[in-house]
């Protein structure tokens, strides 16, 4: 509440302050008590204390030169005074604590790479974010765990928006954070960046969380709208936070190059009636030229100086599409070079799939369809709408509209999202 004889434009002010603060340093101040004090749920709670000591005197007294570091400093007095009440609470910390002390944590890099952690502008606020993003996606998490607490603790979501992000109840989503902050808390997962010969094995998985989030926001797995662009704006804002952290890592960059050059589509994608538009069809007027800039800068960042991951390899696809004036000006030859490299680190039906369509496009229908008919037997694809969208595609090129119609009649079965449905059922209209 605003403080006694502040206006209500002032109230305004301070409420905006506190809420730019919350995103912008949420995940700084969350990390920094995660490491102070090793427990999730404790950090959550007095910084959530923080904030609303923050609104109640900053409209009064002003906000600080450095709002980050007086939400921090707040949130410490308030985790103490807790412990002070809780022995028993106390006491459970201190055996983290000692955990954490045994465990050796390795320094985060800083934007050069060569230092620990950087801060947001001070000293009282250092910037520990890389060891909750691999607290959050700790391999011995279900997947569906790691994907929901990162959400929560570093994009800042709440909990019935998180669960909004994934279409399933409050209560389920609350439940699957509890469940993860329990395992995080009784296997006693180390609040830690891995040392240099535990990030091979752990940074794909923290990669796959907000590549996941991405997907998610990219193409909605059901719903009313084909994108959800809040979510794949938070996935991007993930990226760069993992990338600022991990800036010797070349797949970091990949995976952000990969987000933005496919996001920066995102105006294009859809119609006026948020039907979904084809890449031959989109309007690449439309498209972001800055985003896809900074993208092919961080594609070559992401190729250079080793053997490609798999984030860059699928950023230099996106890439060669974003250049293109039109479909017939793409690239085919070379985008399907680098699905055969694909293949090679990550091979999946969909890549097949992706694969397929590609040597569609340079040389010919029949050649494609051929190679989508191989993969009839692969048991991920037969509930997965891409697939049959991609035979009716090909089966009308070539004049069979029978089985074309079959096939998107199939899709049609398989797809959730109304655009989605509304698109095909205009295809077998025709």
């Amino acid at each position: 509440m605003p403080g006694e004889g502040v206006s209500p434009g002032e109230g305004r002010v301070a409420a905006e302050a506190v809420e730019a603060v919350f995103r912008e340093e949420r995940g700084l101040l969350l990390a920094s008590l995660v490491r102070r004090f090793g427990d999730l749920d404790l950090a959550e709670e007095v910084t959530s204390e923080a904030i609303e000591a923050a609104l109640r005197h900053w409209p009064a007294e002003g906000v600080p030169a450095r709002p980050g570091a007086w939400l921090l400093t707040t949130a410490r007095r308030r985790a103490v005074d807790r412990l002070r009440r809780d022995q028993a609470y106390a006491a459970r910390l201190a055996v983290l604590a000692a955990d954490a002390e045994r465990a050796e944590p390795a320094p985060a890099p800083d934007a050069s790479g060569s230092g620990p952690g950087f801060g947001s502008g001070s000293d009282e606020l250092p910037d520990e974010r890389l060891q909750l993003f691999f607290t959050c996606a700790h391999p011995a998490l279900a997947a569906e765990d790691r994907t929901a607490l990162t959400l929560r603790c570093l994009a800042g979501l709440t909990t019935p928006e998180v669960a909004r992000a994934f279409l399933v109840p409050t209560a389920t989503m609350a439940q699957r954070i509890v469940r993860a902050k329990k395992k995080i808390r009784e296997a006693r997962i180390p609040f830690r960046v891995p040392g240099p010969d535990e990030l091979p094995e752990r940074l794909p998985g923290v990669l796959q969380v907000v590549y996941s989030v991405f997907t998610e926001g990219y193409a909605a797995s059901s719903g009313p709208r084909l994108q959800r662009l809040d979510l794949a704006e938070e996935a991007i804002r993930l990226a760069r936070i993992l990338h600022r952290l991990l800036p010797a890592e070349r797949e970091s960059a990949g995976l952000l190059a990969l987000l933005l050059l496919v996001h920066a589509r995102r105006e294009a994608r859809t119609g006026p009636e948020g039907e979904p538009v084809l890449l031959e069809d989109q309007d690449r007027g439309r498209w972001d030229r800055p985003m896809i800039e900074e993208g092919r800068a961080l594609v070559v960042r992401a190729l250079t100086g080793g053997p490609a991951g798999p984030y860059g390899v699928q950023a230099a696809i996106a890439a060669l599409h974003d250049e293109a004036t039109d479909v017939a000006a793409t690239d085919w030859p070379q985008i399907v070079a680098l699905y055969d490299v694909l293949r090679t680190l990550t091979p999946s039906p969909v890549v097949e799939l992706n694969r397929a369509v590609a040597v569609a496009m340079r040389d010919g229908p029949g050649a494609g369809l051929a190679l989508l008919d191989a993969l009839a037997g692969e048991p991920r694809l037969r509930a997965y709408p891409p697939y049959a969208v991609a035979r009716g595609d090909l089966l009308g090129r070539l004049g069979r509209d029978g089985e074309a119609a079959a096939a998107y009649r199939e899709a049609l079965e398989l797809t959730v999202t109304e655009p989605e449905r509304a698109a095909l059922r205009r295809k077998l209209g025709e």
